[in-house]
């Protein structure tokens, strides 16, 4: 088993108006810390990737999801995760809430808003750019 990669999901979470959430990551974090991403994580053993997409939104910024289609898959920087990018569909109005220490900050931003955010993922600023009309 040694050597297989585990696998990660990544909230692509479109408020409807054109922005999307976009969270840095805690400042304390073993990795990427401070960087500008979408919300997302592991996902645990015996886990489905909407199970996991569900559980890591709202543990990381207190928002209901529900999972729809997988739309992209990439590699994290590291080479440790495959990362499968799910769009989600928010349940309820609730305001986002960061988690205490995996959160510095959420934002909702346009695509050219987000994409102008320093440090970024490089495979989430190439995914906007791919999106710019």
């Amino acid at each position: 088993m040694n050597g297989e990669m585990k696998h990660g999901v990544v909230a692509v979470l479109n408020d409807g108006a054109g922005r999307y959430l976009l969270i840095r990551r805690g400042l304390e974090l073993a990795r990427a810390p401070g960087v500008w991403c979408f919300v997302g994580g592991e996902v645990e053993t015996g886990e489905s990737l909407e199970a996991a997409i569900e559980r890591e939104v709202m543990e990381e910024v207190g928002l209901r999801v529900r999972a729809l289609e997988k739309i992209f898959e990439s590699i994290s920087p590291n080479g440790e995760f495959k990362l499968h990018w799910l769009r989600v569909q928010r349940l309820d109005d609730a305001a986002p809430r960061p988690h205490p220490k995996e959160v510095d900050e959420i934002r909702w931003l346009r695509i050219e808003e987000a994409v102008a955010l320093e440090p970024i993922l490089p495979t989430l600023r190439a995914w906007l750019q791919d999106r710019i009309e």
